[in-house]
Parts: structure tokens; C-alpha cells; sequence
């Protein structure tokens, strides 16, 4: 795959790409718009490779305290991503990418042949420390505090404008 180019087919290797998050969008506007990006996501991005995206969403722990919740959590957001997955945490102390930088990113798993992108999204206490240490990149959408019911919209809404700058789409205009 090295030297693909946005605008063809990559042949049969593909990559996936997964939210697993803490909590349930329960809000119809929330969800309905996630789940436009993620419609957008799978058309647009089969030309360059990408073979759409899943959400995979687990419940709040209940445990009583913040790091019990965090432990809890970290095991329920691991159960959905596949084994070798590029893992990226996303947290407000994170690493802060331009959208272009995104798609640089996802255009050098694409080249590389890794098989899936997931990207971690804890509850309201956050991710475990582990987690986020042992991930393969931690990223943040700023040092403000989002809602995790937005950060999800802002997540799907940049993967599917890193997708349409792979494939040279005019949606991106710097």
C-alpha cells in the first residue's frame, strides 16, 4: 500500500476504524448526527481504503469511587477493539492535531496496513491512567472540558473530514 494515492481503490487491504465509548447517546439529535458522519464515513471512504467505522458503547460503572469507575470502564471500552488496533485515547492533556494532520495520520495507517483505528472515549471520570498510557497516541480536541455526547459528534465529524481529504473531496477547505 505504500505509495496509494487519495482517489483509488487500495485493493483488499482495508482499515477500520472504531469508537468505543463510555455511555449512550440518548438525545435523537446527538445520535442521528453521529450516525450521518459515520453514514458519510463508509461511502466516502471506500476509495481511499477506509471500510467505515462502528460504534461500540458501553454503560457508566456504578462502582463508588472515580479510579473503580476508571478500571471498570477501561475493561468495557478494551472488550470491542481488535487485537494489534491502533489505539488513540482521547483526552484533554492530549496531543492537539490540525485536521490535516488527522488525515495525514489515518493516510499512514491506510500505507502502513494497520487493520484497525480505535478511538477510546472514557466517562465522565475520564480514562484510566493505564489506558491512556498504553495507547498508541493520546488526542485532544482542546484544553476546555467537552460533553462526551459532543466529543463524539466532534470525533465522527473530523474522521469524516480526514476521509474526504484523502480522497480529495471539496468538503475540506483550508
Amino acid at each position: 500500500m505504500v505509495g496509494a494515492r487519495p482517489g483509488r481503490t487500495l485493493g483488499s487491504l482495508t482499515l477500520r476504524l472504531l469508537v468505543s465509548a463510555v455511555g449512550r447517546l440518548k438525545h435523537e439529535p446527538e445520535a442521528a448526527l453521529v450516525e450521518d458522519y459515520f453514514d458519510r464515513i463508509a461511502k466516502t471512504g471506500r476509495p481511499c481504503g477506509v471500510s467505515g467505522i462502528s460504534l461500540h458503547e458501553t454503560v457508566e460503572s456504578r462502582r463508588s469511587s472515580p479510579d473503580e469507575r476508571r478500571r471498570e470502564e477501561k475493561d468495557h471500552l478494551l472488550r470491542s477493539v481488535p487485537p494489534k488496533s491502533f489505539k488513540v485515547a482521547l483526552d484533554e492533556r492530549g496531543q492537539q492535531l490540525s485536521s490535516t494532520a488527522f488525515s495525514t495520520l489515518i493516510r499512514g495507517h491506510l500505507d502502513q496496513g494497520t487493520s484497525a483505528l480505535a478511538f477510546l472515549l472514557g466517562g465522565p471520570d475520564g480514562l484510566a491512567a493505564d489506558l491512556t498510557e498504553g495507547s498508541d497516541l493520546v488526542l485532544s480536541f482542546g484544553i476546555m472540558t467537552w460533553p462526551h455526547r459532543l466529543c463524539r459528534i466532534m470525533l465522527a465529524e473530523q474522521v469524516y473530514r480526514a476521509v474526504t481529504i484523502l480522497v480529495n473531496h471539496p468538503y475540506h477547505r483550508p
